[in-house]
């Protein structure tokens, strides 16, 4: 009996070591991205630093960061191995918390310890072998609903969302507190600050003086700016360029924009400051995200039109559109429905008001306050023309040059084409966070608005944006 023991555990022995011999060795950094990826989920602060120190040392005086990411995506699930060498892993993970996809790059050293030398983490439109379930619509506002709850619960977003379909809303709530020292609730009609979904209203303007015949996208900004300072930026950027962040032109947020705020009181003021500085790169040549190039766009709509920025889109955009709520007020004029926006430092401190890190007032790149109402108003103004001619619309959503996110941009908005086809425009700052999306195959408009930090309003707005049935019931 025990030589038969004896030779049946011999036996398995054998057979295991061949079964190890004949399964592949993970390479190092595979293995580097999966000891990441356990320690990040973990959620254990001592177990990433630990992995940090010993194999991404450069990264532990982030470690802070890394926590707090770690607490706005709820860690990443690997979805699949696109590259394993020796030396580098490419894969797609997903993150827990939100629809979100990245594409994770992590790069080593040759020899041993095999130290990370890369390490990039790229968000990326849904792969269409990982896209959600299309739902009915009444699925797809269920599963909303609940997840807004949840999330509102979680204390992880505040604001209102809207659900439209041939122009009528099928889902409007409002959620957590517009003020929370005075405990004064969301409602529908409560004013969100919007960032750059903004830049809407500006593309909107610039293409009604065109259709006018009062300017050529092709014209250069020296056509309107004669003086301006740098004349090889002036003389090479155009309108097209502008509309869609090809120009070149950067972005005014920065040391010189946060030493230089409260004096910042009209886009002209924008132009003093920034107008010697150069270009970033030859226009046409890359797309680089420039809020001072949507800047420059309502300084233009201001020399051909004669009005001010803020005149202009009320009398043309908003007033035409019926959006009664939305404006550009100052900062220091009361607003009565108006939210606070709140903010966090990082994960474990607690909401505080945004108020000094905001603009003397909104500009043509960002910074006004709307309603999720208003944005119905608007999508639906939009497509039945009442802002742009059949002609100019296309023109104005149409996309026009490749993002890195996948995606396109037209003219002041976002063009969507996987999955359900849609145009509109995110906004995203300390304290406040939108997102309206358009879908005119399927008929529905999404619109989302938070007083709390991104990403709140953007995962709800991808949650139900994924979830919708494409062709609804037509």
């Amino acid at each position: 009996m025990k030589k038969i023991v004896t030779m049946l555990l011999l036996v398995l022995y054998v057979s295991c070591l061949a079964h190890a011999q004949a399964a592949p060795q993970e390479s190092a950094a595979v293995q580097q991205m999966q000891g990441w990826l356990a320690a990040f989920n973990s959620g254990n602060r001592d177990a990433l630093l630990h992995f940090l120190e010993k194999s991404r040392p450069s990264s532990v005086p982030q470690i802070d960061q890394e926590m707090d990411f770690r607490s706005r995506t709820g860690g990443f699930e690997f979805k699949k191995m696109e590259e394993s060498t020796p030396t580098k892993a490419t894969a797609i993970v997903k993150e827990r918390d939100s629809d979100q996809f990245a594409r994770m790059v992590v790069e080593v050293e040759a020899e041993p310890p095999h130290l990370i030398t890369k390490f990039g983490l790229q968000a990326i439109p849904t792969p269409t072998e990982f896209a959600s379930p299309r739902l009915s619509e009444a699925d797809a506002i269920a599963g909303l609903r609940a997840m807004l709850d949840k999330a509102t619960a979680a204390d992880q977003f505040s604001g209102a969302a809207l659900v439209a379909h041939d122009g009528k809303a099928v889902f409007a709530q409002a959620y957590g507190m517009a003020d929370r020292e005075k405990r004064i609730p969301n409602k529908l009609d409560t004013q969100f600050r919007i960032g750059s979904m903004n830049k809407m209203f500006t593309a909107v303007a610039i293409l009604q003086l065109a259709q006018a015949g009062k300017l050529q996208l092709t014209d250069t900004l020296n056509k309107f700016l004669p003086d301006y300072a740098n004349k090889e930026l002036a003389s090479k950027v155009t309108i097209h360029h502008l509309l869609t962040h090809t120009g070149g032109t950067g972005d005014f947020f920065g040391p010189e924009f946060d030493a230089h705020r409260p004096e910042l009181k009209t886009l002209n003021d924008y132009v003093k400051l920034y107008e010697k500085r150069g270009l970033e790169f030859e226009p046409a040549s890359k797309w680089e995200y420039s809020n001072y190039g949507f800047l420059l766009l309502g300084v233009v709509v201001e020399k051909v039109s004669g009005q001010s920025y803020y005149d202009y889109v009320r009398e043309h955009v908003f007033k035409p559109a019926g959006m009664n709520s939305t404006d550009s007020l100052p900062e220091n004029e009361a607003v009565a429905g108006r939210s606070v926006g709140y903010m966090k430092e990082n994960t474990n401190s607690a909401w505080t008001p945004n108020t000094d890190t905001l603009p003397f007032r909104g500009t043509s790149a960002g910074g006004g306050y709307s309603t999720v109402g208003d944005f119905l108003r608007f999508a639906n103004a939009l497509e039945s023309h009442k802002l742009l001619d059949a002609e100019h619309t296309k023109l104005l959503i149409t996309g026009k040059v490749d993002t890195p996110r996948g995606s396109q941009y037209a003219y002041g908005f976002m063009a969507e084409q996987s999955g359900m086809h849609c145009f509109g425009h995110g906004g995203g700052a300390p304290g406040m966070n939108g997102d309206l999306r358009i879908c005119p195959e399927s008929g529905y408009v999404i619109a989302v608005l938070a007083n709390m930090d991104p990403p709140a309003a953007q995962h709800a707005a991808d949650f139900v944006g994924n979830r919708l049935p494409v062709a609804a019931g037509r």
